[in-house]
């Protein structure tokens, strides 16, 4: 097992480099000039030639791109991810102060997708094709089709503006995380609802279940271990909806005015605010790589099988 982590470990390396490479090269591949864009989002500043120069040798755009490139890597071990051109400030302190308000709203529609995804997957199971199991595939799967932001603008609608029960926008109360988290758990409940439904359907006339009625199990502890063997799948899209749900709060942020990561990332783009949008690929890069070696571990931990 201690052997399999380390190679999978040595395998980030390559694939961290080659995320940095592609998060480098195409903020670089932009049209426009670096200097003059963080020129021309600083009002205050005259956009001269000479001051655009001068841009350039301070953010150091005058050396070749290879250079950069290893001044960029370097930075970032030292926790230096750059300055933004528009505020100024230090990329980090701006990521930081952004991350809780997404920190919060991805855990949010974390629970809601494991708590909701889990029950209503074991009971679709449990009442196969009645109509309760028909009308919740119904519901689920109709909602998981609808794009993030239609579905933002119809809990907006209906919650906040028709029954008037909770806000449409900002996290004065806890009532204010209800209807983006929803929003933006709804896609990602539904593949867990799909998961653990035909899981353990599929196991339903399994040798190990007709044993375990012989023994007169009841149908609670039936129901566990039928659990306990197709957790495995579960665990794995709880480990990769992680970084989809951080990643899915660009949107969700924007239509509920929620200051957090997404919405940051998306004025940035609108502002060409080059070193924040590199920073937000390369962050949301990272996630999907490290919580897939989680997911891995996971699984050789949980399996015999995968070991040997």
């Amino acid at each position: 097992m201690l052997e399999f982590i380390i190679k999978r470990v040595l395998l980030l390396i390559p694939l961290l480099i080659g995320v940095s490479l592609v998060c480098f090269i195409l903020v670089n591949l932009n049209p426009s000039d670096p200097a003059e864009v963080a020129l021309r989002v600083n009002s205050s500043v005259s956009v001269t030639p000479e001051a655009i120069e001068a841009t350039r040798i301070e953010l150091g755009l005058n050396k070749p791109l290879y250079m950069q490139y290893f001044l960029w890597v370097q930075n970032i071990f030292q926790g230096d991810l750059g300055f933004s051109y528009e505020t100024r400030k230090p990329v980090l302190d701006e990521l930081i102060t952004a991350m809780p308000t997404t920190f919060y709203l991805s855990i949010a529609a974390l629970v809601l997708t494991i708590v909701l995804g889990l029950i209503l997957g074991v009971l679709c199971a449990i009442y196969e094709n009645s109509r309760f199991d028909k009308l919740i595939r119904t519901i689920v799967f109709t909602t998981s089709s609808m794009p993030s932001f239609w579905l933002s603008l119809l809990l907006i609608w209906a919650f906040s503006i028709h029954f008037n029960i909770f806000p449409s926008n900002g996290l004065e109360n806890f009532s204010g995380i209800v209807l983006p988290a929803f929003a933006l758990a709804v896609t990602h409940m539904s593949t867990f609802v799909r998961i653990l439904r035909n899981s353990l359907i599929q196991i339903k006339n399994s040798l190990f279940v007709t044993y375990a009625k012989a023994r007169g199990l009841s149908k609670y502890q039936i129901l566990m271990h039928q659990i306990k063997n197709v957790i495995n799948p579960f665990i794995v899209a709880i480990n990769m909806s992680i970084p989809r749900l951080f990643a899915g709060t660009v949107v969700i942020e924007n239509i509920f005015a929620l200051p957090g990561f997404g919405r940051l990332s998306v004025h940035a783009i609108f502002a060409r605010d080059f070193p924040i949008i590199q920073s937000y690929v390369l962050f949301v890069a990272v996630l999907f790589i490290v919580f897939n070696l989680f997911a891995d571990i996971f699984l050789h931990l949980r399996d015999s099988r995968l070991r040997r």
